[in-house]
């Protein structure tokens, strides 16, 4: 399932190719992915709109138009953005496509139907949940302090907190495995038990540790194309998440795996305490 690193991918690949242009027409395939507003009107409000920005906010994708109306993405777990010719066939799954003015179509595709995408005029309530997501994992505010803030008297254990998209914008499942692994921290931990130091080491490990894995999914718009945007690269670089029952990358004994919250962790219980 796409996160923050994945989301970010998405953005940087795309971007270049969709600043200044104009989205000429719109064509819904399926209704199902477009929430807000109605499909006739999504389709009035974007066509003949010129884009300013292509952004992510959490896990989140915006573009955001010249005239200051936006359009917000949210992948969720098997939706992809892809940049194609208006001469190549589309997917079997595209369910929406713009048709950019060089020649290009902007096409969201999703196995599952679970993503979602919102159409917003400047000046109304965006409804999108954008609004309701926490601080940016690279916010320079993002201390041990803040953290400390949020959720000291809380008993959730630790990995709840950072699956908490009110707390911190982006974090899911894999991430919040790797984060705290190299924070030292069980995700079972209680908020209220982690000490100073534990905040301290966990609001270094976050941007860090989504910053590593940025930089190992970067990847070219040519390569981004040929796996329509569902090549992640992460895969070699995960130290804990998806690998119960083998080696601690540290220590060398046997990583673990739990269930909290219906989620699956796993940790090394020696170097995470």
């Amino acid at each position: 399932m796409p996160e923050l690193p994945e989301v970010e991918t998405v953005r940087r690949v795309l971007e270049p190719h969709l600043l200044k242009k104009k989205i000429t027409g719109v064509q819904i395939h399926n209704a199902q992915v477009i929430a807000s507003p109605s499909p006739e009107q999504f389709i009035a409000g974007v066509t003949g709109q010129g884009i300013a920005a292509f952004t992510r906010r959490g896990k989140f994708l915006r573009l955001l138009f010249e005239s200051g109306d936006s359009l917000t993405v949210h992948l969720r777990m098997t939706g992809c953005l892809t940049i194609e010719p208006q001469t190549m066939p589309s997917e079997k799954h595209t369910h929406v496509i713009f048709t950019l003015n060089d020649g290009n179509e902007l096409r969201y595709e999703d196995v599952r139907r679970l993503g979602k995408i919102w159409f917003a005029k400047s000046g109304e309530e965006d409804v999108s949940g954008v609004k309701e997501l926490g601080m940016e994992p690279f916010d320079s505010a993002l201390n041990a302090a803040y953290l400390r803030g949020k959720c000291k008297n809380s008993k959730k254990p630790v990995k709840s907190m950072l699956l908490d998209q009110s707390i911190v914008a982006g974090i899911g499942n894999i991430y919040s495995d790797e984060i705290l692994f190299a924070a030292g921290i069980r995700p079972d931990r209680a908020c209220s038990a982690l000490t100073d130091s534990d905040f301290e080491r966990l609001a270094a490990a976050i941007p860090e540790r989504l910053n590593f894995f940025i930089e190992k999914n970067a990847i070219s718009f040519e390569e981004y194309a040929l796996s329509k945007g569902k090549d992640y690269r992460n895969t070699p670089y995960l130290q804990v998440y998806g690998k119960a029952g083998e080696p601690c990358p540290v220590c060398g004994k046997g990583l673990h795996r739990i269930v909290l919250g219906g989620r699956s962790s796993v940790f090394c219980p020696h170097c995470q305490i």
